[in-house]
């Protein structure tokens, strides 16, 4: 077991923070996440052109560290030293939370390991920041970052994840977006989603509908610019394509009680939605001979 006391640390060493960078607007940069990044020894950045932009927008002269997915395993040893040695950093990414999408998270665990302190600065988080204005169930909701690009890959997931009751955070490229959907309605049916793109910027854009509708009008407009899916979680109802081809009855009675709902409540519901007698998917999903 370990306790950090963030700020009433009795050893020698600094302190690794971890400060969130704006998603597109500068505006949204934190007064302590400006405050942090002058007071650090060094900045470790993901991209240091990028952080290099913000640092001047903000008149910061903090020295950087190159750190990102390519370097991290051999760059790792030494930021610990240089924490060791009682070097404050700050790990940013190019944009929002860090750990997310970069490497953050394994610099965090070395840290961890060797008795460093690791505080966390609040700041913007492109996936919360679009969950809540969705209008989608705000909780509980699941954040998955960036999905499988190939379709194979994209509908095992999807088949992992169709029963989940939460609403869905996805992460995608603009170019991705209508086949994404597309895969995802095969397996999760025709559920409302809202793609939301250019997040703070000029153009952001929320595009609120069922799948068809979306994948219609993107048809029609083509995304532009960083996109982020969120997609409503399994309401407990069967998909209405699904009906007719042969569903495992006792298998979807099962899937419901796994979500929390109690055996004869699910019985009854998936009878309903199939059609079949209550008293047949009773026997079936307790084995019993008619």
């Amino acid at each position: 077991m370990q306790v950090q006391k963030s700020f009433k640390s009795q050893t020698s060493y600094g302190t690794l923070y971890l400060v969130p960078t704006p998603i597109g607007n500068l505006q949204d940069m934190t007064f302590r996440s400006v405050q942090t990044l002058r007071d650090a020894d060094f900045i470790c950045a993901e991209d240091t052109r990028n952080t290099g932009l913000l640092l001047k927008y903000f008149e910061i002269e903090t020295n950087q560290i190159s750190f990102h997915e390519h370097n991290a395993y051999e760059k790792i040893p030494g930021l610990i030293d240089l924490l060791k040695d009682g070097k404050s950093l700050a790990q940013v990414s190019d944009a929002g939370m860090p750990s997310i999408s970069d490497p953050g998270h394994d610099l965090v665990k070395e840290a961890i390991a060797n008795d460093i302190s690791v505080v966390a600065l609040p700041g913007a988080s492109a996936g919360i920041t679009a969950l809540i204005a969705s209008g989608l169930a705000p909780q509980p909701h699941i954040f998955y970052g960036f999905l499988p690009r190939k379709k194979g890959q994209q509908q095992a997931f999807f088949e992992e994840k169709k029963t989940y009751p939460e609403t869905q955070i996805f992460y995608e490229s603009p170019f991705r977006v209508a086949d994404t959907l597309a895969n995802m309605k095969e397996v999760y049916g025709d559920r409302q989603v809202v793609v939301v793109r250019e997040l703070t910027k000029l153009y952001e854009e929320y595009q609120r509908g069922t799948i068809s509708e979306i994948l219609d009008y993107i048809s029609e407009t083509p995304l532009k610019g960083e996109c982020l899916l969120i997609v409503s979680g399994n309401n407990g109802e069967v998909a209405e394509e699904n009906l007719t081809s042969g569903v495992d009855a006792k298998k979807a009675v099962q899937e419901l009680i796994n979500q929390g709902m109690k055996p004869n409540q699910a019985i009854k519901k998936i009878a309903k939605n199939l059609g079949l007698l209550r008293q047949d998917v009773y026997n079936d999903y307790h084995g019993i001979n008619s």
